[in-house]
């Protein structure tokens, strides 16, 4: 069975959707997903279920709703034996190790290219391409709002980006700029107060020889930090500036 999370949670068994109806369903499939092979509490899942406010009995309800969502995955998935991959023990409820889930592939991706040194710039890239290609939008987007899942957000975004700031470089430094380009400007376009890929994207239009538009992707940057917080360009950004005016090698 597989699991993902990195957009719209997505369940499948043998390359077949399961669908997974009602949010508390989802929250407790992407909670267990989170942390394959380790059990969850009851009290975690209670919290990230009902927050503040549970119910008088709800302990019982979430058992309840673990056994609904036991019976969805067999009947929908046409096999019984799947009721198993959600396993019981004293300090709460776990899903099976065997299970994939996308979101602990991308993190292991992203640490096995940290790993790389210079000298394998091509296998970084393909690690990071692969793991950045897993995302299909934002994180857990509809399993609810509990602490759980807004913290593993948390966490999955900045290593998306850490990643997505990584592999850029790493392009860069194979002289893939002209095709990075398309690339970088998503992302600035999603990002559009990360000074990071502004600065990337500067690097990549000035070495495609389009210094006039990397002179104007830095003042749209300018302007949009000065006009919505108040700030002036970081130290990187301020020198791709005057690198393109005293036509700097490093960045040409």
């Amino acid at each position: 069975m597989k699991i993902d999370v990195l957009g719209p949670l997505e369940v499948s068994d043998d390359g077949v959707p399961v669908r997974i109806s009602g949010e508390k369903l989802r929250a407790i499939v992407a909670v267990l997903a989170l942390s394959p092979g380790r059990p969850v509490s009851r009290n975690d899942l209670i919290d990230e279920l009902w927050g503040e406010e549970p119910p008088r009995n709800a302990e019982n309800s979430l058992h309840g709703h673990i056994a609904r969502l036991r019976r969805v995955l067999a009947a929908r998935s046409g096999k019984p034996d799947l009721r198993e991959i959600i396993e019981t023990s004293p300090s709460g409820y776990a899903l099976i190790d065997s299970i994939e889930v996308d979101a602990a592939r991308f993190e292991e991706l992203v640490r096995r290219a940290e790993l790389l040194g210079d000298e394998e710039l091509g296998a970084a890239a393909a690690l990071l391409t692969e793991a950045t290609e897993l995302w299909r939008g934002p994180a857990l987007v509809d399993t609810g709002h509990g602490a759980i899942c807004r913290m593993a957000y948390t966490r999955l975004q900045q290593t998306r980006i850490t990643a997505c700031e990584r592999l850029f470089d790493v392009r860069l430094k194979l002289n893939q700029h002209r095709s990075l380009i398309s690339d970088l400007e998503q992302m600035h376009a999603m990002h559009p107060y990360h000074e990071r890929f502004c600065a990337q994207l500067i690097t990549a239009l000035c070495r495609s020889g389009r210094q006039a538009d990397a002179l104007d992707a830095y003042s749209q940057m300018c302007e949009r930090l000065s006009h919505s917080l108040g700030l002036d360009p970081g130290r990187e950004l301020q020198s791709k500036f005057y690198g393109i005016l005293r036509q700097d090698p490093a960045l040409l």
